[in-house]
């Protein structure tokens, strides 16, 4: 990874790259380049099995005539002339999208704040082996630990630079360090498997490699012997931080603008409405200073504000691009994603607000029922909302965590789910979307 981020040749070949679009017709246009740069090594048994090393700089040109679009897209050494009229000549065969176009110009970013997204540490491919295999033996040395699936170490950046043809020019970068470790436990047909990780934006912030090996290790040991359990109604299932992180994805997914202008999300009604229980709390901060998701501006150089998407459980914001806005007759609230060509909006850093009671005392409370520390298959529907997915964990007894269990399936609907949340008090929020342990009450269980 590179000591230093310079942008301004990418900036000068973007501004060069619209200002040709609208010399070849285009009415509007904008330039994206994405940048990646990333190493990593990973390893199995002790010995190393792979090293990897990638660099790129991606490029991305959006023209406008009228209300026809077209996007290329290309890598470093284009001709860019040839790329601007060919984009052109694209758009001018291309069939209308009414909700196409730029950003508001008054909604654009000013001024960049520094978010503190970049740390310029250089970690060697040598260092990175020696946190794998640390992270390996680790785990391999805690008693009941029979073989591994593999440990692996990245470092790298990424970054954004983006110009507009309606006076926007910036770019950001950031770094990314993570590491992960996986394990097998037990013998023969009684093995069970495990793993865990950590991803920081600054190096120095990583959790040891010989604390995320025994993790591991504990983990995959702890679901030794499962046991199934009979089928049950009206359970209440307790999610750890782990898996709530993926529930609080599914929440954004239903109240994200793109689905709710294709009707393909079930809250796509509820605008105003109550849809989580009274006193919860969904917030989103783009601007979070060395926030896991952070960006000082979108996809389409709009720096967006912290916003509480659902306040004491009554939903109060989509997550809208600029297109996805005009669909539903809104103004963007700063959300918009680059993939590619195309924008559409996303969350940033997304967390379910904590409440006050500590984890142990809320499993206490509940006497019987299913603690969630793994989820099998997607079995969501977004329209519908009905969920029902595969899992595994621990029984709950007497307010306490007893056995393993394995081979169930939980299920309910969303909206119900969402109405009968109760959240803990011990929120991580160093990755993109933070959640408690979060306990669900009236869910059916299907056991032996």
């Amino acid at each position: 990874m590179p000591h230093e981020i310079d942008s301004a040749n990418l900036l000068e070949r973007a501004e060069q790259l619209v200002q040709l679009a609208l010399k070849a017709g285009a009415e509007k246009a904008d330039a994206v380049v994405v940048r990646s740069r990333s190493k990593g090594v990973s390893v199995r048994l002790g010995k190393v099995e792979s090293t990897e090393a990638s660099e790129s700089d991606d490029f991305s040109l959006r023209v406008f005539i009228g209300r026809q679009v077209a996007s290329v897209s290309a890598n470093p050494g284009f001709d860019l002339t040839a790329l601007a009229e060919r984009a052109v000549a694209m758009a001018k065969v291309s069939p209308e999208d009414p909700f196409a176009g730029l950003a508001d110009e008054s909604d654009l970013a000013r001024d960049i704040a520094d978010l503190e997204l970049y740390d310029p540490t250089e970690v060697s491919s040598d260092s990175l082996r020696e946190s794998a295999l640390a992270m390996e033996e680790a785990a391999r040395s805690v008693a009941g630990v029979s073989n591994s699936l593999g440990a692996g170490a990245s470092a790298g950046m990424g970054g954004l630079v983006l110009v507009t043809s309606h006076g926007f020019s910036g770019s950001y970068a950031g770094s990314r360090f993570s590491r992960s470790v996986g394990v097998i436990a037990g013998e023969g047909t009684k093995m069970e498997r495990d793993h865990d990780y950590d991803s920081r934006l600054y190096f120095a912030e990583l959790d040891s490699p010989e604390e995320i090996g025994r993790r591991a290790a504990e983990r995959a040991i702890r679901r030794l012997n499962p046991r199934q359990v009979p089928t049950a109604s009206n359970l209440t299932v307790v999610f750890d931080p782990r898996v709530a992180r993926g529930f609080v994805g599914t929440i954004a997914g239903a109240i994200n603008g793109a689905s709710v202008a294709r009707k393909t999300s079930f809250l796509r009604d509820r605008m105003g409405q109550q849809v989580l229980k009274a006193g919860l709390n969904i917030t989103d901060d783009p601007l979070k200073v060395r926030g896991s998701s952070s960006r000082p501006f979108d996809g389409e150089g709009i720096a967006g504000k912290p916003l509480t998407m659902i306040e004491d459980g009554v939903l109060k914001h989509w997550f809208l691009s600029s297109s996805a806005a005009r669909e539903l007759g809104l103004k963007t609230n700063g959300r918009g994603v680059r993939g590619g060509t195309s924008v559409s909006p996303s969350s940033t850093n997304l967390a379910l607000e904590p409440g006050d009671i500590a984890p142990e005392d809320l499993i206490r409370s509940i006497g019987t029922g299913l603690y969630v520390t793994d989820m099998i298959g997607q079995g969501v529907d977004m329209i519908t909302g009905e969920y029902s997915r595969g899992a595994s964990g621990y029984w709950i007894e007497n307010g306490e965590l007893t056995y393993p269990v394995s081979e169930i399936t939980i299920a309910s609907n969303l909206k119900d789910m969402f109405m009968r949340v109760t959240v803990a008090n011990d929120i991580d929020r160093k990755f993109g979307v933070a959640s408690p342990t979060i306990a669900i009450e009236g869910m059916t269980l299907a056991g032996l």
